[in-house]
């Protein structure tokens, strides 16, 4: 490639104005295009970008525009559910995609977008950014460095109660829309929180998985919320260890996130404080000795400061220095058939929910040959990418809310934007 910075738009400014930002400070990329349709959070970028002193960058609200400014990379950071039609189109026409989570919506989506990369020979990344910091990047390298053997058993957790206080972020999430996808979606739909980083640490391949869920309880009736308070996926790896994935709308104390990996020599834990818990079998240790507890390096001082504790600076980092041909960058960035495998436990695992909590296989869709029987596999419960293939997010009472519930929510909005607010 020729001696220039890389040009990379961004696609939706909510979500996208953190990535925005890591692009800004960039030595190698130049942000030169962002596309929203709603004004105020174009505005946001306006005026983060005019206060970084970076010139030239064009705002759209119209896709179509966008998707013809002259740059060589998109980053999507549009609705969770439709990454991957986009990620598809702008790989086809040439152009290499940082997606944010999710990596795609069905089965059908996973095949299209893994035959684009291959078929474009661009470069994908995922965006999933729990694995990057400092403590669970330790704990892939002691993994992979192999410390504490093969991994038996593994916890990954993310809990994120958005329905109370002072979490209150329902309404700011779906600007009070009834039909917005967040109110669209199932229990094990956004699992790569949870399960992607553990994939991240052993680079091991999911092979089947049993989905489960709680309860619809009140307090997400009471905001909107039809789909049970929390998922889990009980995955299978390729080693026969297992892994527990639990996400979603639960109430928690101070710890979101949470990851362990038990193997046949030891065990890491990732605390709060993010410093690793490390116990080591090395048959000579005295037992006590065995515990210890460290803050993991840090990996570099530029991602200090940015977002989820310095992870959203490495997402971008890598994607730019993979593009530029960097072989190391390439091994760390999650390559589109990692990306769908953190990302389909979650689907296939509400096919489990719906068909009383059986044992469902994960396709290898690195293998051409697995993909036939995928291609039009559409099972979801959006409505504008099903077809045929729609299925109700509530197994246990699908019966609409009222309308009322969603006014509310729309009038909290209405008010938070009145007020000069964003989302």
């Amino acid at each position: 490639m020729e001696n220039r910075k890389l040009r990379i738009g961004v696609f939706g400014s909510a979500r996208g104005i953190d990535l925005a930002h890591q692009l800004v400070s960039s030595k190698d990329a130049a942000l030169v295009a962002v596309c929203d349709k709603y004004e105020p959070a174009l505005e946001r970028c306006r005026q983060m970008t005019s206060k970084a002193g970076c010139e030239g960058i064009t705002f759209y609200s119209d896709f179509e525009d966008f998707f013809n400014h002259d740059m060589d990379a998109v980053v999507l950071a549009n609705y969770a559910y439709q990454h991957a039609p986009y990620a598809i189109r702008f790989l086809k026409s040439g152009r290499h995609v940082l997606s944010e989570v999710l990596t795609c919506a069905t089965l059908s989506e996973a095949v299209g977008l893994i035959e684009a990369v291959e078929q474009s020979g661009m470069i994908y990344s995922y965006a999933e950014n729990y694995g990057y910091t400092p403590a669970r990047w330790e704990m892939r390298r002691r993994y992979r460095n192999g410390d504490i053997g093969e991994v038996l058993y593994a916890e990954g957790e993310y809990l994120h109660d958005c329905t109370s206080d002072p979490l209150n972020l329902w309404h700011l999430l779906t600007y009070g829309q009834r039909e917005h996808w967040r109110n669209r979606c199932y229990s094990t739909f956004y699992c790569t929180h949870s399960l992607g980083p553990i994939l991240q640490m052993t680079g091991l391949r999911p092979v089947k998985v049993i989905g489960l869920e709680t309860p619809n309880p009140q307090y997400c009736r009471d905001v909107g919320i039809t789909y049970a308070a929390g998922g889990i996926e009980m995955v299978m790896l390729e080693n026969g260890g297992i892994v527990r994935s639990t996400h979603g709308n639960i109430k928690h104390t101070k710890t979101q996130s949470h990851y362990v990996l038990n193997g046949t020599k030891g065990a890491l834990r990732c605390l709060p404080n993010g410093d690793v818990e490390a116990y080591i079998e090395d048959g000579h240790t005295p037992y006590k000795q065995r515990y210890t507890t460290y803050t993991p390096p840090v990996v570099m001082e530029e991602a200090a400061t940015s977002g989820h504790g310095g992870a959203d600076f490495f997402t971008t980092y890598y994607f730019i220095r993979s593009i530029l041909g960097d072989e190391e960058a390439k091994k760390n960035i999650i390559n589109v058939y990692d990306a769908v495998d953190m990302c389909i436990p979650g689907i296939l695992g509400y096919r489990s929910i719906c068909n009383n909590n059986v044992w469902v296989e994960i396709p290898n869709l690195r293998n051409r040959e697995a993909r036939d029987a995928f291609r039009n596999d559409t099972f979801c419960t959006f409505p504008d990418v099903a077809g045929d293939m729609l299925v109700p997010n509530n197994i246990h009472d699908p019966a609409p809310l009222p309308q009322e519930v969603y006014d509310r929510q729309k009038a909290l909005w209405d008010e938070y934007e009145a007020a000069g607010g964003d989302a």
